[in-house]
């Protein structure tokens, strides 16, 4: 029979370097690079499908603010192609 051990948040995590804060900000930054304007609610959504533990529920607030800070951060303008640059579609093929 094995001995299933129940895991140890968030001493596995100290373990290897990491903060509740920093993990989830580094996440909510992430985020905010690839989905664009997301009401609070889906963001919560968003946070309890990437932190499933319990233990890592009380970020939940954290997770949002800093997603929204971000996406405050990464509204930036387009950077104009010079003149007589065309983009190509390649797919890529398995």
């Amino acid at each position: 029979m094995m001995n299933t051990v129940p895991d140890d948040y968030p001493r596995i995590c100290t373990e290897v370097g990491l903060t509740c804060e920093g993990c989830t900000e580094s996440t909510a930054r992430d985020l905010a690079a690839v989905c664009k304007g997301l009401q609070r609610k889906n963001i919560i959504q968003l946070f309890v499908q990437l932190y499933p533990h319990s233990a890592c529920a009380p970020m939940h607030r954290h997770f949002a603010a800093s997603y929204e800070l971000a996406s405050l951060k990464t509204v930036m303008p387009r950077k104009k192609r010079p003149s007589g640059v065309r983009l190509i579609a390649i797919a890529a093929v398995a």
